[in-house]
């Protein structure tokens, strides 16, 4: 089923090389030319990996026939050698095509919006939640990703009590999907005179950046406040109503903006923040409806679940979901994070590959 699902999909790859060559279509339907460019891309490193799969299990063959017709002798020990290595490397891409033809998460090409916020421990939740924007920023940054901050609310000394930011690159969503959850410290606060270790935590929410076809709002289950933005300590910062709060009324949902010092900008980055909730709850909700509803390896991704601990006295960070520990607390909150997703996804990937078998 592996083959012909492989053959199938060569096929394909082959007709939209045609197909993205053709004059016609280059000239007259620039639109259809990058879908069948994007479709063309997507399927490249399957197809690439499958006919490097053909040719070791061509010259595996050849080995094997070699070896049963002991006719040449220097070539029956030549096969004898070879023969092990290519069995390797055979099992090794099979496995690779198995991954390979898991079905893809259709948001994973997406840029997401993030919202981290301080939860047990006042302002040192709020300390921590400035450290874990940090670092998000930097693995933005090692990445070639862009970082916007659509609202944030911070306290007296520097804290950050809710942050709301944009992260815009290829493939965002697919590695930082796996960071929603609770993240842990334990840390002696600068305010802790006795020199005791405390523990506070933060939540932080993934969310797929959502299209407007994706998410049709009504204007009318809309309601649409605007008031005057504040600082730190809740003065006013401004004396123009360039706030905005938007209550989804069916859902509830409520997002306020008061970052920009316009009132539409606010407006703009309020809506691109609640179709981004909604299309997660609909989303949560057809998880919930279908039968298979089983907790994966890597979690659920829900932020009620304490999903990874960064423990400053023993420069440790421990993911919980997959008992990964590593002692290199300073480097990961610098934004060297590929190791613990790579992780995360190879994790993900074979409890999916168990479901398959």
């Amino acid at each position: 089923m592996m083959l012909d699902k492989l053959k199938s999909i060569e096929e394909k790859y082959e007709e939209l090389e045609r197909l993205i060559s053709d004059p016609e279509i280059i000239t007259n339907n620039q639109q259809q030319w990058r879908k069948y460019t994007k479709e063309h891309a997507d399927l490249t490193p399957i197809v690439n990996t499958y006919r490097e799969y053909k040719k070791v299990v061509e010259s595996y063959q050849e080995m094997k026939d070699i070896l049963y017709s002991k006719i040449d002798p220097e070539l029956v020990e030549l096969a004898k050698e070879e023969l092990p290595e290519l069995e390797e490397k055979k099992e090794e891409l099979e496995e690779k095509l198995k991954i390979l033809l898991l079905p893809k998460d259709p948001n994973d090409s997406k840029n997401v919006i993030m919202e981290i916020r301080g939860s047990a421990g006042g302002e040192e939740a709020a300390l921590f939640a400035s450290d874990i924007f940090k670092m998000y920023t930097r693995y933005a940054e090692i990445r070639g990703w862009r970082v916007e901050i659509m609202d944030a609310h911070y306290t007296d000394i520097g804290g950050i009590k809710e942050i709301i930011f944009l992260i815009e690159g290829e493939g965002a969503y697919s590695r930082l999907k796996y960071e929603s959850g609770v993240h842990r410290v334990q840390r002696i606060p600068t305010t802790e005179s006795g020199g005791r270790i405390h523990t506070s935590t933060i939540t932080v929410a993934v969310l797929p950046e959502a299209e407007e076809v994706e998410v049709e709002i009504n204007p009318n289950d809309l309601r649409i406040d605007t008031f005057c933005s504040s600082g730190p300590g809740g003065q006013s910062v401004n004396t123009t109503q360039s706030a905005v709060r938007i209550t989804h009324l069916p859902t509830g949902i409520v997002v306020s903006m008061q970052d920009e010092k316009s009132q539409l900008k606010n407006r703009e980055k309020a809506m691109r923040v609640l179709r981004a909730r909604l299309m997660e709850k609909y989303e949560e909700e057809r998880r919930a409806e279908m039968a298979e509803n089983r907790k994966s390896q890597v979690g659920t991704g829900d932020r009620s679940e304490r999903i990874r601990t960064y423990n400053f006295p023993q420069s440790r960070v421990t993911d919980h979901r997959i008992g990964l520990t590593l002692h290199k607390l300073d480097t990961i909150l610098a934004g060297e994070l590929d190791e613990i997703i790579d992780a995360l996804i190879t994790a993900d990937q074979l409890e999916k590959l168990k479901k398959v078998d």
